[in-house]
């Protein structure tokens, strides 16, 4: 597997139907991107995060080219941390240590500047498969904050993860 920097005009087409379920969606994106996701609505989110964040918007691409995995990754100055955003796989792949080899490779990238002391991610703790994929990479628990989130009549909690350098 490799990582590359996600080109919307090729890369959308893969990834637009792997969250189709309204729920899935909300513990994906945190509705930052509008159901159901559309290539217009995904450029503008990654160009507003860019903008605001210096996002980076990544696919992990398979030995055979095919596309597997997305994720937005970006660098706070301040805090030298590293932050991961809307991780997400094929689900013909999960449960392959697709996700995870993923969220390795781009700790590592992140790990290769140098000023880079760990890397964070939010996880809603309602998604424990998504949370047991992020302990399996190496991430572990910082802080829990109850209640962050509401999607329709539930509550979700955010877990804030990390992986640290070593």
């Amino acid at each position: 597997m490799k990582l590359r920097k996600f080109e919307i005009d090729n890369d959308f087409e893969s990834m637009k139907n792997w969250v189709t379920d309204e729920r899935k969606h909300a513990m994906w994106c945190a509705n930052l991107i509008k159901y159901p996701l559309s290539k217009e609505h995904m450029a503008e989110t990654i160009a507003v995060a860019g903008e605001r964040f210096g996002d980076i918007p990544y696919v992990a691409i398979s030995d055979n080219g095919r596309v597997e995995g997305f994720f937005c990754y970006s660098f706070n100055d301040e805090t030298k941390e590293g932050m991961l955003k809307f991780v997400v796989v094929d689900p013909d792949v999960r449960g392959k240590e697709v996700a995870r080899t993923m969220l390795r490779l781009a700790v590592k990238q992140a790990f290769d500047h140098p000023e880079t002391e760990r890397v964070q991610l939010n996880v809603f703790p309602e998604n424990p498969r998504a949370k047991r994929c992020y302990e399996k990479a190496g991430f572990v628990v910082r802080n829990l904050t109850p209640d962050a989130f509401t999607y329709k009549d539930e509550t979700w909690g955010r877990c804030n993860m990390v992986f640290n350098k070593e």
